[in-house]
């Protein structure tokens, strides 16, 4: 535990200084939120309600599925896979201290956006703050989870790219922060639940922290960690 305590803690401070994190989880998801937050509340007044948990969404995904990835890529995609062989240092822990340095980083984006929103354009507060950020820890989670998978399952940066593109952008065009899901043809709005932006968007808006919407992204972390596994034990005898 001690071990990875400090590769924990050893990976945030690595992440502070990388480009890539700085940019996917913090300078990106932060001016869209300057610049959209803005916008929406102007045509909408009415988006003020949810611009909390839809700007989070946004940043949240942004950093879980495009940000995260290339890390993982760095570490078993190199030879850092094989230090971690020959030193006897489990395979998974690279991929946890990872996961929970990303997890504490968008924690603090989304601290920013919650602090911000209702100063810079009038936002609603959520209501229960409590059950809001236990749907915030729950939507992170998952959604890191499904950028690990990605990251495990892709070993080149150019394919990972694409990918990661591939995932992030029907996630958010489809996840009704941008314009209400029911305004979508039947297909599309059914395609958008296989996200987890939709359903953590759902589940963070006032009143929406309930097993209707629990249970779809405790199926989709499930699933990840399943995905997970079998990639990293796939790794281990590569």
């Amino acid at each position: 535990m001690n071990a990875f305590l400090y590769g924990a803690a050893l990976q945030f401070k690595l992440d502070i200084r990388s480009r890539t994190l700085l940019i996917t989880c913090y300078l990106v998801p932060l001016l869209f939120f300057a610049v959209m937050g803005g916008i929406f509340t102007s045509l909408d007044p009415q988006a003020k309600l949810t611009l909390i948990p839809a700007m989070t969404v946004m940043g949240v995904s942004m950093g879980a599925l495009i940000g995260l990835p290339p890390s993982l890529v760095e570490i078993y995609g190199s030879d850092i896979k094989k230090v971690y062989k020959a030193n006897g240092v489990p395979m998974y822990l690279g991929a946890a201290s990872i996961y929970l340095s990303a997890f504490i980083h968008l924690l603090i984006m989304s601290a920013i956006i919650y602090a911000a929103a209702p100063l810079a354009f009038g936002a609603a507060m959520p209501a229960n703050p409590p059950v809001y950020f236990c749907a915030l820890a729950v939507f992170i989670a998952v959604s890191l989870g499904v950028g690990c998978v990605l990251g495990l399952a892709v070993k080149t940066q150019s394919k990972l790219t694409m990918l990661s593109q591939v995932a992030f952008l029907p996630s958010i065009m489809l996840s009704g922060i941008m314009f209400p899901s029911s305004l979508l043809p039947g297909f599309f709005d059914l395609l958008g639940k296989f996200f987890p932006a939709a359903w953590g968007y759902e589940l963070m808006k006032d009143g929406g922290f309930n097993f209707a919407n629990l249970w779809p992204l405790g199926v989709m972390a499930a699933v990840a960690a399943v995905l997970c596994a079998l990639l990293l034990k796939k790794l281990k005898t590569e």
